[in-house]
């Protein structure tokens, strides 16, 4: 399986600079590439990211079918727009809008039942980080999201990584840490399925910039990045997927 690159827009980007995003990103057949847009863009460029064989997710997605939930929206919903994955438990919507693992727990049984593959974003707080809580915080976010799948329903299954201190802020975890904690998720993943968690991809997302990505991509079980500032200039988006797919 390839490595992935994807690109975490969060709140950016209107549908034409989306589009001249997608038309301005170097085509190879190293690495697959993926961009998550605001809602409103993803009917918008998943034409032109088909010619480029881009997926397209989403940032995130309602535990609800369908009803009387103003302002969400349904895993239905994205696959109308041909969406191909969505983000779940991103920390920005755990810590902002108080989305507990109750509520994220929910959301991947709703993705199951509607077959919507999905990225689960789990990861520690500064202050877990340094009372030595990383391994109980990962792995309680991962028992509560995740212990009841079970035979296929593991091929819909991403893990991102994304230690909370390090989003947005320049910093970025150390190799040991980052080697520490995705093998952790994955000792983690074959408990929960010996078929199929050695090849469940293990992302890591937390200031990759062009300096680091090659080195990141270099440590045991990470398959990929889950990237936010570094994606939301073609130039800049451009430049690691260049330093991965040499």
């Amino acid at each position: 399986m390839k490595k992935i690159l994807i690109a975490n827009w969060k709140m950016n980007k209107l549908r034409g600079e989306s589009v001249a995003f997608i038309e301005n990103i170097v085509e190879q057949d190293t690495v697959d590439i993926a961009i998550v847009p605001p809602f409103l863009s993803i009917q918008q460029i998943k034409e032109y990211a088909l010619s480029k064989n881009i997926l397209i997710g989403s940032q995130n997605m309602s535990e609800y079918s369908h009803g009387a939930y103003t302002g969400e929206i349904s895993a239905t919903m994205l696959k109308d727009v041909l969406c191909d994955f969505v983000l779940l438990g991103h920390s920005e919507r755990r810590k902002i809008f108080l989305e507990n693992n109750d509520v994220i727990s929910r959301k991947v049984e709703r993705a199951v039942v509607e077959k919507m593959p999905f990225i689960l974003c789990v990861g520690e707080t500064l202050d877990e980080r340094d009372l030595g809580q990383t391994e109980e915080v990962i792995t309680h976010m991962l028992n509560e999201a995740l212990s009841s799948l079970i035979g296929s329903h593991w091929d819909l299954v991403t893990i991102a990584y994304e230690p909370v201190w390090a989003i947005g802020t320049g910093k970025v975890a150390t190799k040991e840490m980052i080697r520490s904690v995705h093998a952790l998720i994955r000792d983690k993943l074959i408990e929960f399925s010996p078929e199929k968690g050695e090849s469940i991809r293990i992302l890591y997302g937390g200031s990759v910039k062009s300096e680091n990505v090659k080195e990141i991509f270099s440590i045991d079980n990470v398959d990929g990045a889950l990237v936010g500032g570094a994606s939301l200039e073609a130039l800049s988006f451009n430049q690691l997927i260049n330093e991965v797919s040499v």
